[in-house]
């Protein structure tokens, strides 16, 4: 776990948005709901309307996420799916709560 980056991400009001989005996919995305399950996470096209910044920019904010640990990347064909990783997101808070 690398805390500053993880930091760094959710320093920025969008990207701490957007994990906040994945934590229940279903009441944020229903629109993905009726073509699939959540299983593989939310296709970023979605997560870029619901924020209304440009695709481009939110698959820089959604790489960022990632290299951090904060969300798990699933490709099918040219779409990308997003999901949160619970299990860093508990280690930083466990860290956190144990550190500071």
């Amino acid at each position: 776990m690398n805390l500053v980056e993880i930091s760094k991400v959710l320093s920025n009001e969008t990207r701490l948005k957007i994990l906040q989005w994945l934590k229940h996919p279903e009441e944020n995305f229903p629109y993905q709901h009726i073509k699939g399950d959540f299983e593989d996470g939310v296709c970023v096209q979605y997560i870029g309307e619901k924020s209304g910044l440009s695709l481009s920019t939110i698959s820089h904010y959604l790489s960022t996420m990632q290299r951090a640990g904060l969300v798990i990347q699933s490709r099918f064909g040219k779409y990308t799916y997003y999901k949160r990783n619970e299990q860093e997101i508990a280690n930083y808070i466990d860290f956190l709560k144990e550190h500071l």
